[in-house]
């Protein structure tokens, strides 16, 4: 009898890269022995319900499209209590978590992995009642992965991103936060922080930190502090790319679990989605909770 494979893909990431090579990659599946369930995404969050609401009769799930793709697939399949195999072909505008997984950006190499591949035992994280794949951010440039068009991603990458930041840099906001992990408290006024499991950030590499593991335990923690004029913003965010450490503005640690909390209500990104505004946060590292073809 053929494997069962469910196969969810954004036909509109990326510049519909998967669209164009769509009949290349059915074929791969097919000659794989795969009995195929199709479905493009039609809306926000479908994928996520999708793998959600899914019967146990799938060998292999694979999903294609950016990392907000792969975010849906993979918190689907934490609601829905059960483990199956992902594939992932990388087709969106930075596909952070695709590099660190060293999975080709070939459409056609990457769905060949997907059937190919083996099993790589990959944490995730908690974030509050949500989930996220390689990244949960605040503050300076994080609004605009959620607020810049698919259109403009699409025709600019990586520069959408920057230029929209650019405009913000005169209007920046810091939060007061209080942070808890293992036995310390940082208390601080913070212009951004991340929390990832991830080789790279926005398409830019050591950014998160060096010897990162995706199947360690642990999150690479980075906060960065308010500057006191804009040299000196300046001089972070240089440091910030380069991963040259200022540990007088900015605070870098890993851990398996962290507590924050804010004066004011704070909008976060996960995995370059919108994930709603909060006053308390809890972050837990869900070690190896799924399994991806690399």
């Amino acid at each position: 009898m053929n494997k069962k494979m469910l196969f969810i893909y954004n036909p509109k990431a990326g510049k519909a890269r998967i669209r164009n090579k769509l009949a290349d990659i059915l074929d791969i599946f097919a000659r794989a022995g795969y009995e195929i369930t199709i479905h493009p995404t039609q809306k926000h969050q479908d994928a996520m319900e999708l793998t959600a609401k899914r019967e146990p009769i799938y060998d292999l799930i694979v999903c294609g499209g950016g990392d907000g793709t792969l975010d849906e697939v993979v918190t689907g399949m934490i609601k829905s209590g059960f483990n199956t195999p992902i594939g992932y072909l990388p087709a969106g505008s930075t596909n952070d978590f695709g590099g660190s997984l060293s999975l080709p950006k070939n459409m056609v190499k990457a769905a060949e992995k997907a059937v190919k591949g083996r099993n790589f035992a990959c944490d995730i994280g908690s974030f509050n009642q949500d989930i996220f794949v390689y990244i949960a951010a605040f503050g300076l440039f994080t609004e605009v992965s959620y607020e810049t068009g698919q259109d403009i991603k699409n025709i600019l990458g990586h520069m959408a991103y920057l230029l929209e930041g650019v405009k913000r840099l005169s209007a920046i906001r810091s939060y007061h936060m209080r942070v808890a992990y293992e036995d310390k408290v940082i208390e601080d006024d913070f212009v951004f922080g991340m929390i990832t499991n991830s080789l790279s950030v926005g398409g830019f590499k050591r950014i998160t930190g060096k010897h990162v593991k995706l199947d360690d335990g642990v999150f690479e923690v980075t906060l960065i502090k308010l500057p006191s004029n804009p040299l000196e913003l300046n001089n972070l965010i240089v440091s910030l790319l380069d991963r040259n450490i200022d540990t007088n503005a900015m605070y870098c640690f890993r851990t398996a679990k962290l507590y924050l909390e804010s004066d004011d209500t704070i909008a976060w990104t996960l995995d370059g989605e919108y994930g709603g505004s909060h006053k308390k946060i809890e972050i837990k590292n869900l070690n190896k909770a799924i399994d991806i073809r690399v």
